[in-house]
């Protein structure tokens, strides 16, 4: 895997690239579309594409933790993961009932302005990080989300909302996904 170095430039191109993506796919939706039921669970594509914009807002969150605990022994990161995972189960249910209840304040109307926001929040605080912090990393909890890995630097969190929101367009029930 490329250094830090190597991947400040893609992990600014990532966060731009969904960001030109979620505007278009907010002016493909059509007014059936919203309240249409997605592939994969039991969302609607309003309550999806707004849990794809709370992918990058949870990583606001992450990249705090990582520059925490990436500053202690690796088993306290190690331990909290451990936790972590072994309250997967509630947390998965709050992700999905918080999901439903955050969409009706992020709704169609406000999630394109939210996501402006959160990724411009994101692109300056991935300027402020050096080499030295972008390969720093600490254990996360494997059983929160696929794509979560035992072991995360934080150039591999600023990696992390790319790919979920990857996961979750093609799960998208849209008549133009294009």
């Amino acid at each position: 895997m490329p250094g830090p170095i190597a991947d400040d430039a893609s992990l600014a191109r990532d966060l731009e690239r969904a960001r030109r993506d979620f505007q278009k796919l907010l002016t493909a939706v059509g007014d059936d579309e919203w309240t249409k039921p997605i592939s994969g669970t039991r969302w609607t594509n309003e309550q999806l594409l707004f849990h794809m914009v709370f992918g990058y807002m949870v990583v606001q969150r992450l990249l705090i933790l990582v520059l925490v605990l990436g500053h202690l022994p690796d088993w306290i990161s190690r331990w909290f993961a451990r936790m972590l995972n072994a309250a997967s189960r509630p947390f998965h249910v709050v992700n999905f009932y918080g999901t439903n209840l955050a969409a009706v304040v992020y709704n169609r109307n406000r999630m394109a302005a939210k996501m402006d926001c959160v990724i411009n929040a994101l692109q300056r605080s991935l300027i402020r990080q050096g080499d030295v912090a972008l390969g720093r990393g600490m254990h996360f909890p494997t059983g929160w989300d696929p794509y979560f890995q035992d072991s995360m630097t934080l150039a591999d969190v600023y990696r992390y909302p790319g790919q979920h929101y990857d996961h979750h367009r093609r799960q998208l029930t849209l008549a133009d996904l294009n």
